[in-house]
C-alpha cells in the first residue's frame, strides 16, 4: 500500500483516539474552585488524595478568592466550588447557577498585627472599635483586596464602623491569604485572617492574634455543584461524588482531625 494511501487512515485514528480520550478523561476530573485559604492551610492537600483514592476521580484544584471562584461557576468554566461568603453563595444558588448548598465546615476570622499593638485594638471594646482605631492611628493594614470571602467580611467591618479605608496606611494587595500574613509582618502591619490559614502560618510570622471572639467573625464554608443546564459540559457526577464525600460521615471526620499544633483548624458542620 503506498505511503499517500495511508495518511488518511492515520489521520483518522489520530482523531478517533482524540475524540474517545477526551471525554473520558474529563470524566474522571473533577474541576474544584476553592478559596485560597483551604489551600494555604493545607486541608486540601490532605483531604483530596483520600477522597481520589476512594473514588478513583482526580481534583484539579483552582485556588482563588470566593469572588473570582463564583465568577468561574458563572462562567461554567469549572464543576463544583468550595467558597466562604454565605450571602453571595445564597445568590449563586437563587439565581441557579448552582444547585445546591451544602454546609461543610467552619471557622472564625482574627485579627493579626505586630506584638506592640501601636494601633492598641487589644483594648478595644468591639470590632468596630478595633477598626476605628486602627484608622485613627493610622496604622498599616493589608487588605487582600480580591473579593474573597475575606475581603468581603473585611469590608463589610470597616462599613459597620461607618469608616471608608482610604489613604497611604491602607493596602490592597490582590493577593491571597498566604501573602496578606507575609506582608503584614514584613510591614509590622494589620490585616483580616481565616483561623485555619493563621494557624498554618503562625510559626513563620511574628504577628499575633490581637482581636478575636466577636459573633461577626463566624466563618462558614459551602461546597455547591455547578448547574448542568447551564453547560453541557459540566462534570455533575464527579461533583456529586466530590459533595457527598466531604459532607459524609468519614469525609466530616477527616475534616475534624485535621490539626496543627493540636488546634483544629475547621470544624465540621455538615452533620451538626
Amino acid at each position: 500500500m503506498k505511503i499517500k494511501s495511508l495518511i488518511p487512515i492515520i489521520l483518522f485514528i489520530i482523531f478517533s483516539e482524540i475524540c474517545f480520550a477526551t471525554p473520558s478523561s474529563s470524566q474522571n476530573t473533577v474541576r474544584l474552585a476553592t478559596t485560597t485559604s483551604t489551600e494555604n492551610s493545607g486541608l486540601l492537600n490532605y483531604l483530596l488524595p483520600k477522597f481520589e483514592a476512594a473514588t478513583g476521580y482526580s481534583v484539579h484544584v483552582i485556588a482563588v478568592g470566593t469572588g473570582k471562584a463564583l465568577r468561574m461557576g458563572k462562567d461554567g468554566d469549572v464543576d463544583v466550588i468550595l467558597v466562604h461568603a454565605l450571602q453571595a453563595e445564597n445568590e449563586f444558588v437563587k439565581n441557579h447557577f448552582g444547585i445546591k448548598r451544602y454546609p461543610v465546615m467552619y471557622n472564625d476570622f482574627v485579627i493579626l498585627g505586630p506584638e506592640g499593638d501601636p494601633a492598641s485594638i487589644k483594648k478595644a471594646a468591639t470590632l468596630q472599635g478595633a477598626f476605628l482605631n486602627i484608622r485613627n492611628n493610622k496604622s498599616i493594614f493589608i487588605s487582600r483586596g480580591d473579593d474573597s470571602g475575606t475581603h468581603k467580611k473585611e469590608r463589610n467591618i470597616w462599613a459597620s464602623a461607618n469608616i471608608l479605608p482610604e489613604g497611604h496606611w491602607y493596602r490592597e494587595i490582590g493577593q491571597g491569604m498566604g501573602k496578606a500574613i507575609q506582608m503584614a509582618n514584613e510591614l509590622g502591619a494589620y490585616t483580616i485572617a481565616d483561623r485555619g490559614t493563621w494557624l498554618s502560618y503562625k510559626d513563620k510570622t511574628d504577628l499575633k492574634v490581637l482581636y478575636q471572639g466577636d459573633d461577626s467573625l463566624f466563618n462558614p464554608y459551602g461546597i455547591i455543584a455547578i448547574n448542568p443546564k447551564r453547560y453541557n459540559d459540566i462534570n455533575f457526577k464527579g461533583a456529586t461524588a466530590l459533595i457527598d464525600w466531604m459532607t459524609s460521615e468519614s469525609g466530616q471526620h477527616l475534616i475534624g482531625q485535621y490539626k496543627i499544633d493540636e488546634q483544629v483548624l475547621f470544624t465540621p458542620s455538615a452533620n451538626p
